[in-house]
């Protein structure tokens, strides 16, 4: 569970939240500017400096495991929260196993190479651990990016715009196996889109943002009841 009280600024744009996410799946919506990634960095403990006042709490089995903005969020093998930006940010010089495995270096191997094997079928990129990101596709390496983010053993995955670079077949089954695997790890998860279709699919609840403020949250059918309609009418001229 996740208890927000945001107040940060970003050159001139603020973004002033406060709201209590408790759902294992959680879908940020809104238009470009609207304060979807700079709410995902600020709860991965980046852009600390941009954050005025405000807490994030990140509650587990009812133990506070993350207070705002601390440097335990990304400390080696202790890191709690995992983020998955739209860009992998792939280590260029490691194979895709080692890429996989960089977070958790303090395994033993035996473990490690079981958890990376896990994780690139999870996502479906088991034939890519000898590669290079050189050599591999915009969607290849979101997987790979998203491999290496579950890996660490997150309580809290962000993930920003992360099916951005496949096809829409592909991102819907990943997507439902990823939805599968957070359920049944215990993991919440929270996903900032464009896209409506993926909060509908999954079910999920929906946080409604506009110029960085909260303008409507709840499940995805109520909130994004205007897109649905819209969505299918352009479906409607399709056919």
């Amino acid at each position: 569970m996740l208890e927000l009280a945001l107040n940060a600024r970003r050159g001139a744009f603020r973004l002033e939240l406060a709201c209590r996410l408790a759902a294992s799946w959680t879908v940020v919506f809104g238009p470009s500017g609207a304060g979807k990634s700079t709410l995902l960095r600020l709860l991965a403990g980046l852009d600390r400096e941009s954050a005025r006042d405000g807490n994030v709490r990140v509650i587990h089995d009812e133990n506070v495991i993350t207070d705002s903005y601390t440097n335990t969020w990304l400390a080696p093998g202790r890191r709690k929260t995992a983020l998955v930006a739209q860009q992998p940010a792939l280590f260029p010089h490691l194979s895709v196993r080692s890429n996989v495995a960089f977070g958790i270096a303090h395994l033993p191997r035996g473990e490690r190479e079981e958890r990376v094997h896990q994780m690139l079928e999870l996502v479906g990129g088991l034939e890519l651990v000898d590669r290079h990101p050189r050599g591999l596709s915009g969607g290849e390496a979101q997987r790979v990016a998203l491999a290496r983010a579950l890996a660490t053993g997150p309580k809290l995955l962000l993930l920003d715009e992360p099916f951005s670079a496949l096809d829409g077949t592909a991102a819907d089954a990943l997507l439902d196996r990823l939805h599968a695997w957070v359920k049944a790890h215990g993991v919440q998860a929270i996903q900032a889109t464009h896209d409506a279709t993926d909060a509908f699919i999954i079910g999920a609840e929906v946080v409604l943002l506009h110029e960085g403020r909260l303008a409507a949250q709840g499940p995805a059918e109520i909130v994004l009841a205007p897109e649905r309609t819209r969505l299918l009418g352009w479906l409607s001229t399709q056919t």
